[in-house]
């Protein structure tokens, strides 16, 4: 299986709305994520392979210096493949080439071994308010 990875790639909202569904375990809502990621985001990445959308990753930024991983995602049957390590390194790629400065990723503990071992992220001190 071969897999590509595309900066900015063209999408179907329905296609990264089932991403979601799945790899959240939200039920099936419409969201237009075209609008969405052209109105707020640096970029994000699409992972294809043989044309279909296998994984999906949104970099927020601040229209600065720092950008944000956001809902990294691969269909259910393909995790644990390298697909999400593949769209992390392009995020990282395409922030990179954007200046950036800074990445910033929040992830549940679950995610550690991925966003720190696989990944390349560091561990540092950060804030949160639930709201």
């Amino acid at each position: 299986m071969t897999i590509t990875y595309e900066w900015r790639g063209e999408f179907e909202n329905t296609a990264v709305n089932a991403l979601h569904a799945e790899g959240f375990n939200d039920r099936a809502l419409y969201i237009d994520w075209l609008e969405r990621v052209r109105r707020h985001s640096l970029g994000w990445v699409c992972a294809r392979s043989d044309g279909e959308l296998v994984g999906f990753v949104n970099i927020a930024w601040d229209g600065g210096v720092h950008a944000f991983i956001l809902d990294t995602v691969v269909k259910g049957d393909l995790r644990r493949s390298g697909i999400g390590v593949g769209l992390v390194a392009a995020a990282v790629r395409g922030a990179r080439a954007a200046r950036c400065e800074w990445l910033h990723v929040d992830f549940e503990d679950d995610l550690r071994a991925f966003y720190f071992d696989a990944c390349g992220f560091k561990p540092t001190k950060a804030g949160l308010i639930a709201l």
